[in-house]
């Protein structure tokens, strides 16, 4: 644990009593502050108080107690509408923040500014994040890694010069903390997302960009319209001492980090391309296959070159790293058929990466669908052999997929995955793919994406028995 002795002796307010709420709460009794948590759900309130943290109706509080309000990330700043506590704070002139504005300002004051390197994007984030700490602790350094990646960042351990903490950031995250500044900010990409929750595309990219323009080395994507804009931008007014750094996945740069033909370089500004630096090899490195992987490797590549590593230490890390759940993980495999679980796709940008890297396809998509459906899938369906729909986008996908591809409706997870198997190891294909890679929410049918991922995971797990006793495998 953190505890977050900036507010020793203050009181404040704490909304949101869910993981990072409470992890948030009991930081803060730790540091010597007193809090008065509320959440909207009794259930969440029940939890606090099985855990020691104190409650308070927020909506009856005299708010002028408060020094500042601590708002978990899921509950709306400004988008569609602010949550009740946030007019409640502004009329009393009360700070609203979160728990990485807290970690910043204990960063802040204990150490002077200890190794903090935060990243953020629309896709790829949780995966350049694993893979940067995963390099580091290869290498033998202290890394802590967390936020919008597993763990709080209250309950990591606490900054020190020699500790680097590794920390994924989503929007929310970011709106929630005015003095982010972390030693490397990374923004690897931006493509429409949470729009629900920031109004506008140009709201969510402005918030994104306040990650990089606080940082010291600024690693910023130049692979999309949005973020290049924001590179620009931020190297035309870089701060005395700030460095702004270009990283792409696609192409060759002529200064900055960049991946190509399976390749990962630094070049130094004003250096020809013969003398670029090859800092680690991709080929073999299957948790890192995928034009997508590409551009996470550089990234993360270029944080570990920013810390110091030797271009071998680089090297190796790719080469090992393990890769995440739910991220076209390798789950299963009958006889000559694979089974990936890419419920990390979310939408269909995310899901473009899967279908990308693999031929052959039997493609479980469907859920809660996200705005622009996956008609921007259009030119992949040559890859794919047949879809299997589920959840509540199915007719909207069906009425896409008419016509382009087979598709069947299956309503549920566990009937779509037996029904591709079944099609995939009956086909020609040498090494046919079996991909949850749904393009779509999961809240209609899981709770989460990773909910559904283990789902799959364990459905596959379960399929030697059904095809047996259905006479195949």
């Amino acid at each position: 644990m953190t505890p977050v002795t900036t507010f020793k002796g203050k009181t404040v307010a704490l909304f949101g009593l869910g993981g990072s709420g409470l992890s948030t709460a009991k930081a803060l009794i730790a540091g010597g502050a007193q809090v008065c948590a509320w959440d909207d759900g009794e259930a969440g309130r029940l939890k606090a108080v099985a855990q020691g943290v104190p409650l308070e109706d927020l909506s009856q509080s005299d708010w002028s107690r408060f020094s500042a309000l601590i708002l978990t990330p899921g509950v709306p700043l400004t988008h569609p509408e602010p949550h009740w506590t946030v007019p409640l704070a502004r009329a009393a002139g009360v700070e609203i923040i979160g728990d990485i504005e807290l970690f910043c300002r204990e960063r802040a004051a204990q150490t002077g500014g200890s190794p903090f390197i935060a990243i953020t994007g629309t896709n790829g984030k949780s995966t350049t994040t694993a893979l940067i700490a995963h390099i580091l602790r290869e290498a033998g350094r202290d890394v802590q890694l967390g936020g919008n990646i597993g763990v709080p960042i209250l309950d990591l351990e606490p900054p020190s010069d020699e500790r680097i903490h590794v920390i994924e950031c989503s929007s929310f995250q970011i709106d929630l903390t005015p003095s982010l500044n972390p030693t490397i900010g990374i923004l690897i990409n931006l493509t429409p997302d949470h729009i629900d929750r920031h109004g506008t595309m140009e709201n969510y990219a402005a918030v994104k960009e306040r990650l990089v323009a606080g940082a010291e080395v600024a690693l910023v994507g130049v692979d999309d319209a949005y973020t290049h804009a924001i590179g620009a931008r931020l190297a035309a007014n870089a701060r005395e001492g700030q460095r702004v750094v270009p990283v792409s996945g696609a192409r060759a740069l002529d200064w900055g980090f960049y991946a190509e033909k399976g390749e990962v370089y630094f070049r130094e500004q004003g250096h020809p391309p013969e003398e670029a630096e090859l800092l680690g090899v991709l080929t073999g490195a299957r948790a890192l296959r995928g034009a997508h992987n590409a551009q996470n490797a550089a990234f993360a590549a270029a944080a570990g070159w920013e810390c110091g590593l030797e271009d071998e230490e680089i090297a190796r890390g790719l080469q090992s790293y393990p890769g995440l759940p739910h991220r076209m993980e390798e789950v299963g495999r009958i006889e000559r058929a694979l089974f990936v679980n890419d419920s990390k796709a979310t939408n269909a940008d995310a899901a473009e990466k899967a279908l990308a890297s693999f031929a052959d396809i039997y493609w479980i998509i469907g859920g809660k669908p996200k705005e622009g459906g996956i008609e921007p899938l259009r030119g992949y369906f040559s890859r794919i052999r047949k879809a299997y729909l589920i959840g509540a986008a199915s007719d909207d996908f069906a009425r896409t997929l008419e016509g382009a591809l087979p598709y069947e409706h299956c309503e549920t997870l566990d009937v779509a995955t037996f029904r591709a198997a079944c099609d995939a190891l009956a086909g020609d294909a040498a090494e046919p793919i079996v991909l949850l890679s749904p393009a779509c929410a999961s809240y209609d049918q899981f709770p989460n994406f990773e909910a559904r991922g283990d789902a799959f995971r364990k459905h596959v797990q379960g399929l030697p028995t059904k095809l047996s006793a259905r006479g195949g495998t």
